[in-house]
């Protein structure tokens, strides 16, 4: 095993092989363990950088997959029907048990996930988001975990977020490992921004790439069912039901706004003339473009 570092002092994260992981969610040894987890050639994972639409993706597939829940089971927990495979805590049922297709979230970085998805027959979701409304999505969040370490500022949270020191480490890391090793995985990349602007044809995209040929009629009711606003309604989708050890909901609600160009009303102007150096010197060989705000 790799060098195990803390990410700070007293921090509740640690480092390791360059990725930042809760201490008491996520043991090292159970990390290195995913490796050899056996995937099924029909499985999906759906994968993202924290913060950047990944309830809303479950809530997608979700949909997709019992088609705007027309069998009754919108009250099934989003995490029973999409585990977190990260979260050992969380794993109270065998996956190798649960019926397939077997549907997965997870936030870790290429490196990490089970060797078997690589002979690119299992599917893979990657969903990303402009990195500027991440920081500012992130930095609410982490007001209402229990159990993330709340900055006393935003600015402090910025620095933090620039050195790679929250869950999940560097946003640039992460996107990159993933963008870059896209021809060892069969994987659909898509944008949370797009998804806002014109969620039908991305909830089409989806479907094609997963192979599910749903009619018009279910394509309406899943796209209904996942705009933004429908999903602020919902109160799982909220983590309303999570223990307040978990999220505390006096904080804001988990769904908070949806929108694209927010950080603008926290970032300033330096902060963000500092980011955007940072993101040509990292991303500016890379054929990816962003939509930073609705104009």
């Amino acid at each position: 095993m790799d060098t195990i570092t803390p990410v700070l002092r007293d921090s509740n994260l640690y480092r390791y092989q360059g990725f930042c992981f809760f201490k008491e969610l996520m043991p090292p040894e159970y990390i290195d363990s995913l490796q050899n987890f056996k995937i099924k050639e029909d499985d999906v994972f759906m994968i993202t950088y924290p913060k950047s639409g990944t309830i809303w993706t479950q809530h997608i597939l979700s949909l997709i997959y019992s088609e705007g829940y027309r069998n009754g089971t919108e009250q099934i927990e989003t995490s029973e029907r999409i585990p977190w495979i990260e979260f050992q805590f969380l794993h109270k049922n065998d996956h190798n048990s649960r019926p397939s297709p077997r549907l997965f979230a997870s936030h870790l970085s290429s490196r990490f996930v089970p060797q078997g998805l690589k002979n690119r027959k299992a599917k893979v979701i990657y969903v990303m988001r402009n990195p500027k409304d991440v920081i500012k999505s992130l930095y609410h969040f982490e007001a209402m975990a229990a159990f993330a370490e709340t900055s006393p500022d935003f600015d402090h949270f910025f620095m933090k977020f620039l050195e790679g020191d929250v869950f999940a480490g560097s946003w640039f890391d992460h996107v990159l490992g993933w963008y870059k090793h896209k021809e060892d995985f069969n994987i659909l990349f898509i944008k949370y921004e797009d998804m806002i602007m014109d969620l039908r044809s991305v909830v089409k995209q989806i479907c094609t790439f997963l192979g599910k040929a749903l009619d018009d009629e279910s394509l309406d009711i899943v796209v209904k069912k996942a705009t933004f606003n429908e999903m602020k309604k919902e109160p799982l989708a909220n983590k309303e039901n999570m223990p307040e050890e978990f999220f505390d909901s006096k904080v804001g609600q988990f769904m908070r706004k949806g929108t694209i160009g927010d950080w603008k009303n926290t970032m300033t102007v330096a902060q963000s003339e500092a980011f955007d150096r940072i993101y040509q010197e990292k991303m500016g060989d890379v054929d990816l473009h962003f939509t930073w705000d609705m104009n």
